[in-house]
């Protein structure tokens, strides 16, 4: 099994780095349909995985030009808000079993989902806007750690989404301020996981897992040098339109 989740943190973090959602929300899904761990060990394999994929996928982009204010005032909020994700996870989690939890993330996603997915065919006709104030900068940086960590998913398109439009940035540069903000929310989550204790989980799932995401990270970001924002761009919708019908099978699984 753990040579599966190598394979699916690798695919989806090969993706993530490339397009900007950080992979979370492809291996968040696809781990759910394998029905091989509680939802609160997911979310935090996932989250270890996510990080230590951001800090590689970072790391090699770090030529790429940037107003690096954005990114970090979204990353403060981020942190605030990865905690307080976490904190609504937990209570969730405590007054429901898991497939109820399971499915309130799923139906959360593929809303989350298809609301990009039509912002994206649609945002040349809408007139994006460039926000200079840092203090909405951090109230969005922690709306989007909320969303991130309560979902387990690190990110995710909303981060590009919300980038695009309210600070107009290119693609690429979306992307990298989507990791950083993946970086910050994840992190801060992970920290307050470990103060209040960490979920069962297996040593080798996590090496495993964490594996798929640093070589994810170095595959993406090599393949990313070589495309345009147009090809970026392109392939972020693709992955949209995947990670719907992950989203409706789950959906169907919970379910059942």
């Amino acid at each position: 099994m753990e040579i599966i989740l190598f394979f699916v943190c690798l695919i989806a973090c090969i993706i993530g780095a490339i397009s900007g959602i950080g992979g979370g929300i492809i291996i968040k899904p696809v781990v759910d349909s394998l029905n091989i761990m509680s939802i609160s060990t997911l979310n935090f394999l996932s989250g270890c995985t996510i990080l230590s994929m951001s800090i590689v996928s970072l790391y090699r982009n770090k030529n790429v030009k940037l107003n690096f204010a954005i990114p970090i005032f979204l990353g403060i909020g981020a942190s605030v808000g990865g905690i307080i994700g976490k904190q609504l996870f937990d209570i969730v989690g405590k007054n429901f079993d898991n497939s109820i939890v399971g499915f309130i993330q799923s139906i959360l996603l593929f809303i989350i989902n298809i609301f990009i997915l039509f912002y994206m065919f649609i945002k040349y006709k809408l007139k994006s806007k460039k926000i200079k104030s840092k203090i909405i900068t951090v109230i969005l940086g922690c709306l989007l750690g909320i969303i991130s960590s309560f979902l387990g998913i690190g990110g995710g398109p909303i981060n590009i989404a919300v980038i695009y439009y309210f600070y107009s940035l290119e693609a690429k540069q979306t992307v990298l301020s989507s990791l950083i903000v993946v970086f910050f929310s994840q992190l801060s989550s992970l920290i307050l996981t470990f103060c209040i204790g960490t979920p069962i989980f297996e040593y080798t799932s996590l090496i495993f897992m964490c594996l798929g995401g640093v070589f994810g990270a170095l595959i993406g970001s090599k393949i990313s040098k070589n495309m345009d924002n147009d090809k970026t761009q392109k392939f972020f919708i693709s992955v949209l339109f995947f990670l719907i019908v992950i989203n409706i099978y789950n959906i169907k699984k919970f379910l059942s």
